[in-house]
């Protein structure tokens, strides 16, 4: 399995964020080609950072070579291109990791 995990910190407009992220942005992602499931956590509490974390999401795929050819689908850079439409509810850009 191959994950893409997107953290998001708290962000400057919390409704507003949180009304363009459900109502707009995941239904974007839910159109990657071979997803597999998705996850969305809010931070309760976050240790041994200074970083503010708000949101986790986790977007979940059969293997590395699956999420790569998903992320360069015309549905997956339309999800990517979209987070420049979440910057205007945040301080700054969700940090994303790759993982196995």
């Amino acid at each position: 399995m191959a994950k893409v995990i997107v953290m998001y910190n708290q962000p400057k407009d919390k409704e507003g964020f949180e009304k363009y992220y459900y109502n707009v942005h995941i239904p974007l992602v839910q159109r990657i080609p071979n997803l597999k499931g998705a996850e969305i956590h809010h931070v309760l509490q976050a240790q041994n950072t200074n970083e503010d974390l708000f949101l986790i999401a986790e977007l979940h795929f059969d293997d590395p070579q699956t999420l790569g050819q998903a992320l360069a689908s015309p549905e997956g850079r339309e999800v990517q291109g979209d987070v420049l439409n979440l910057m205007q509810f945040l301080n700054k850009p969700p940090v994303v990791a790759i993982v196995d």
